[in-house]
């Protein structure tokens, strides 16, 4: 039968199952992603293992989130993340060579290939005819231990593109168009596959703005064919021997289709705070605007500051604006300057940071409360920002410059008449800069064997993970809507990321957003908790952070109307219970304090899909989506004790 590219790509590392939709699968992972504010545990986690050297054909770890040194914490979790590297034989990128995505495309992607990070975004990756999935960092863990990746097969969802983008409308609007149709679920047990006439002008890099924003709709990836473009990509970094053709069958069908005509769309915004929370930027106009941040995984490329330079070349951000450029890698950062863009951008008054992820996670750049900021970002979830009563709003870089200079929302398209403007078409060099010194290759493995693990004073173990018992009776401590978020159940930004390796200490933070007394209810808790929720619990980020916080607090099961796909794999690889409820309609008379009752568990998870819970003294009905194999992980108490049950 013919098939999609993304069904080429399974069939290809199928090493478990079969192609049935639903079913789960074990895929073979070529190369993993760790960076570091989830690559410290994945480390942990590898020397918990006793692992002696990876078993990928490669695997990195970034240094790309945790970047401010305002004390030790950071910097001697560099020093540890280096010397992980060069045990267990990672390549290891250190901090200002920049964001883990697009240098992972530039020095490493290649099509055909499987790619799993512990970071959501790692699906741009299929910008390059790339199976790239965001996961735990268990599941990292274990690829690099040789293990296959476990995951419900998804239905393939045909995107077409036909016809062309206007003027001032960019791959942003592709994707933020997709999540104004389909909010930060549609995605969910899909992968996007994107196809159609018009690919034929998206470069590599405006499909990796589209392919890693998948990961707010939901998606489990996002694919684009590896064709002509993607071999013009891989030549102008040098890497042109590395392309091979994978596109879809004549006749391939998809499960579920879809078209989008490019020459129809028109600049879009999302509004704060929630990327699906998209508009017209026409509808949202004259807003005054005191922050434009540029840069992120979302808009990596060269283009996209670039076209913000000639849109400001020769003219000046409004007075009350900060317009912040964060260069997305050290590379970027050169051939901004070989352009001479960087000398338009600075002075124009833009405040040039390092290549990093910086406000994207809160490190840094945190808005004045209340006061709009337009971000070429992919999140803007309630206080990522670093700022709590935040007003972010996400939009492409045409939008972000119109901004700036305009010091308001201001559709881009008007600046040919009130500002004299023509849409930039900035011309890319044929080549790229490439500076392969900045990377650091792995260690011969007889020396790597020789490597000490640096571990400072806020590197503390994992905690201990035991089984779960066959009858719970607990209190619900929390009751939570729709959409819940990670950085909601586990914020990151300069204040708590830099507690990563210090379980402990980074669980006093959990859920303080929802509601501050959490920790101390949790911990008088002492035979265990639940927490309770509504649709797409858990997401955002991949970060397993937000299941081992509440977890060393006694979080015992979670029970919600649905489950976003990362969290929902993080709490059974943790031994953390998610369970959904038959009828939302039950849930409405639950509340906080409530107690949950659950008998027979361990049967019950065996012999099937469906189990009863007794809350507030209220029967209800309740199912889950394990499958046997992690029905056994969640009852051992996680994958890590059921590994040492089996050694």
């Amino acid at each position: 039968m013919p098939y999609t590219v993304a069904q080429k790509l399974i069939a290809a590392h199928l090493v478990e199952g079969d192609l049935s939709p639903g079913s789960e699968v074990g895929l073979r992972v070529d190369q993993t992603l760790t960076q570091d504010a989830t690559g410290t545990l994945v480390m942990l986690e590898l020397e918990a293992m006793g692992l002696d050297r990876v078993r990928t054909e490669l695997s990195v770890q970034y240094v790309d989130h945790n970047l401010l040194q305002t004390d030790a914490k950071n910097p001697e979790d560099h020093l540890f993340l280096r010397s992980a590297a060069q045990r267990y034989g990672l390549w290891f990128s250190p901090a200002g060579n920049g964001v883990s995505h697009p240098v992972h495309q530039a020095h490493f992607g290649r099509p055909g290939a499987t790619l799993i990070g512990s970071d959501s975004h790692t699906c741009a990756a299929g910008a390059l005819g790339m199976l790239a999935i965001g996961v735990g960092g268990l599941e990292v863990a274990m690829a690099m231990a040789g293990q296959p990746l476990y995951v419900d097969l998804p239905e393939i969802w045909g995107v077409e593109l036909t016809g062309t983008l206007p003027d001032w409308v960019s791959a942003k609007d592709v994707v933020l168009e997709m999540l104004r149709r389909h909010g930060v679920s549609g995605g969910a047990g899909r992968i996007i596959e994107y196809h159609g006439p018009g690919l034929d002008q998206l470069s590599a890099m405006d499909r990796h703005v589209i392919a890693n924003m998948g990961a707010e709709l939901g998606a489990t990836a996002s694919v684009f064919p590896a064709d002509d473009a993607v071999r013009e990509y891989l030549e102008a970094v040098g890497r042109g021997a590395e392309f091979e053709r994978w596109e879809a069958d004549e006749g391939a069908r998809y499960d579920h289709t879809e078209r989008i005509e490019l020459s129809a769309l028109e600049p879009l915004i999302a509004r704060p705070s929630s990327p699906g929370n998209v508009v017209p930027v026409a509808e949202v106009e004259d807003e005054e605007v005191f922050q434009v941040v540029v840069g992120s995984s979302a808009n990596p490329g060269l283009r996209d500051a670039a076209v913000v330079a000639e849109i400001l070349d020769g003219r000046q951000v409004a007075e009350q604006v900060s317009l912040d450029i964060n260069p997305t890698s050290r590379e970027v950062l050169g051939d901004l300057i070989a352009g001479g863009w960087l000398s338009a951008l600075v002075a124009a008054g833009a405040r040039v940071h390092q290549s990093g992820c910086m406000g994207c996670i809160g490190m840094g750049q945190a808005p004045a409360r209340g006061r709009n900021s337009l971000r070429t970002m992919p999140r803007n979830f309630p206080g990522r920002s670093g700022t709590e009563e935040d007003a972010v709003w996400l939009c492409s870089p045409e939008t972000a410059a119109a901004a700036a200079l305009t010091g308001r929302i201001t559709d881009p398209r008007t600046l040919e008449d009130s500002h004299q403007l023509v849409f930039p078409r900035p011309t890319m060099p044929e080549t790229f800069t490439v500076i392969d010194a900045m990377l650091t290759a792995p260690l011969p493995p007889a020396q790597a064997r020789e490597v000490e693990l640096v571990k400072g004073p806020n590197i503390s173990s994992l905690p201990e993970l035991t089984p779960i018992e066959d009858h719970l009776e607990v209190p619900a401590v929390l009751m939570m809507g729709d959409d819940v978020s990670t950085d909601e159940i586990l914020p990151a930004g300069s204040r708590v990321l830099p507690y990563r390796s210090n379980i402990p200490r980074i669980a006093e933070f959990a859920f303080e957003r929802i509601d501050p007394e959490y920790p101390a209810r949790a911990a008088a808790a002492t035979a265990g908790h639940v927490v309770i929720a509504g649709r797409n619990y858990g997401q955002g980020s991949s970060r397993e952070h937000a299941v081992l916080a509440p977890r060393s607090l006694g979080l015992t099961a979670v029970i919600a109307v649905s489950f976003a796909r990362i969290h929902w794999q993080n709490l059974a690889n943790f031994g953390v219970l998610a369970l959904e409820v038959d009828d939302p309609a039950d849930l409405e008379h639950v509340t906080a304090g409530d107690t949950v009752e659950l008998d027979g568990i361990h049967a019950a998870l065996r012999a099937g899909r469906g189990l009863t819970a007794r809350i507030g003294g209220r029967e209800v009905a309740l199912h889950h989506r394990l499958s046997p194999r992690q029905v056994e992980m969640v009852l051992a108490g996680g994958r890590i004790p059921l590994a040492a049950r089996e050694a």
